[in-house]
């Protein structure tokens, strides 16, 4: 197996992989961890994931629990407020600030640890090959020279420029938002007086992100529909405090997903598969609950303990879902740049009973009906009843056992609406809320 890119995605899909005991390779282009911070949320969901990892108290260390996300207009005044709950249906705080290198070099240590798992830096993946029959291909360039080697499967998790989705000439299916923004990442000795959620500036001209990350680490995002100063845009927050930038970078926030996410036996996943405005917090996330998805099914077929076609399930059921997670991003987005009349919307709307609450919840659909998921749609059991299912494989129904070909020695299918807790045996899967 090899993993091309060693960000969160790459990394969280090898840790999955080698603990189910399939050996894997992850190439990286840079030969050290990138030092700056890029991603700098995760949800409870995902904290979970890395839960599941055994990484709870490595996550908490390196993160803070945040209060929410506020809507502000221009002169600073709360159109709307939504909360988060310190701890969420999934078991962890609904919202964590986090400074990606060091999530990243948590991952690592990790892989370290895994004997069925190897990181190689300073790789470059130039080319991507399937033949009709046979492991895949892939050619590479380091150091040493030009080398190549064979896989029973790729995952590209190279990013938006990735070369494994030009590789499967797969292309972008455009969701109709692409915006200039300037990022800025900041240092301060001495604690800003700010808000210690996410602020979000509605403004059509001068539309703006706040948020601490860490103590002492905060982010700024700037719309860039004219030229920006950044001192001077950051001065609200500010209060005569002056402290160090780190970084300036412009990026374009687009939102688009790949128009296919596999080929045989090659897979995208994160931003190589989907790009999402960075507006509600789930860029990374989106990354992570792919490597959960098809992990898990992945090293079942290539342990000969279930059908191909199980694969299929992996595009059919991310695509649709990160399709709308994007789409309530690009309406964040939208509200924030839309003028006078979202924002009125947002204060009458905002104030309705259980709106908030709704809007918290909204962004994580169920995932559509399909071979692995029944009537209604499918959600994450509570995280309460994780303890009595252990690490076991429970599916609802027979018939999907039967249908995907997975071996009755790795699967306890029950009947009816529930499944007893003793019926639940240790496989090293699970799949819940079926």
């Amino acid at each position: 197996m090899v993993i091309v890119g060693a960000g969160p995605t790459g990394l969280t899909a090898a840790i999955m992989l080698a603990r189910r005991g399939i050996e894997c390779l992850v190439l990286e282009r840079f030969p050290e961890p990138y030092p700056l911070p890029r991603a700098v949320h995760f949800d409870d969901e995902v904290f979970r994931i890395f839960a599941g990892l055994g990484l709870a108290d490595e996550l908490r260390a390196i993160s803070r629990p945040a209060p929410g996300m506020q809507l502000v207009d221009p002169a600073m005044r709360p159109l709307a407020t939504f909360t988060r709950d310190p701890v969420g249906p999934h078991g962890f705080p609904q919202a964590n600030m986090f400074d990606q290198p060091d999530l990243e070099r948590v991952l690592r240590a990790a892989l370290r640890g895994l004997p069925h798992a190897r990181l190689r830096g300073g790789i470059e993946v130039h080319g991507v090959d399937q033949p009709p029959s046979g492991p895949v291909r892939v050619r590479y360039r380091s150091a040493a020279g030009e080398d190549e080697l064979t896989a029973g499967a790729v995952l590209g998790c190279d990013g938006a420029n990735s070369l494994v989705r030009s590789a499967i000439g797969a292309g972008w299916e455009d969701l109709g938002f692409s915006q200039e923004w300037l990022v800025v990442d900041a240092v301060s000795p001495a604690p800003l007086d700010v808000y210690d959620g996410v602020q979000q500036v509605c403004d059509p001209v001068a539309a703006a992100t706040f948020m601490m990350v860490t103590p002492g680490r905060y982010r700024w995002e700037f719309l860039l529909r004219q030229p920006v100063d950044a001192r001077e845009r950051m001065r609200p927050w500010l209060r005569g405090a002056e402290p160090d930038i780190l970084r300036e970078a412009a990026y374009t926030f687009r939102g688009a997903v790949a128009d296919r996410w596999r080929d045989r036996r090659v897979f995208l996943l994160g931003d190589a598969a989907h790009l999402t405005p960075p507006f509600i917090g789930q860029g990374m996330c989106a990354g992570i609950r792919d490597a959960a998805n098809l992990t898990w099914k992945l090293a079942m077929v290539l342990d000969g303990h279930a059908e191909e076609r199980l694969l299929t399930t992996y595009e059919s059921e991310r695509r649709p879902y990160a399709r709308s997670m994007i789409r309530m991003a690009v309406l964040v987005g939208r509200l924030m740049t839309g003028g006078p009349v979202p924002r009125r919307l947002l204060r009458s709307v905002s104030g309705l009973p259980g709106v908030q609450r709704r809007a918290t919840t909204i962004v994580w659909p169920a995932l559509r009906r399909g071979p692995l998921v029944g009537r209604g749609g499918g959600r994450l059991c509570p995280a309460a009843l994780e303890p009595s299912l252990g690490a076991g494989f429970a599916l609802h129904s027979p018939g999907t056992a039967r249908a995907l070909l997975i071996r009755p020695d790795r699967v306890v299918a029950a009947s009816g609406r529930r499944a007893h807790p003793r019926m639940l045996t240790a496989a090293g899967i699970r799949i819940s809320g079926l």
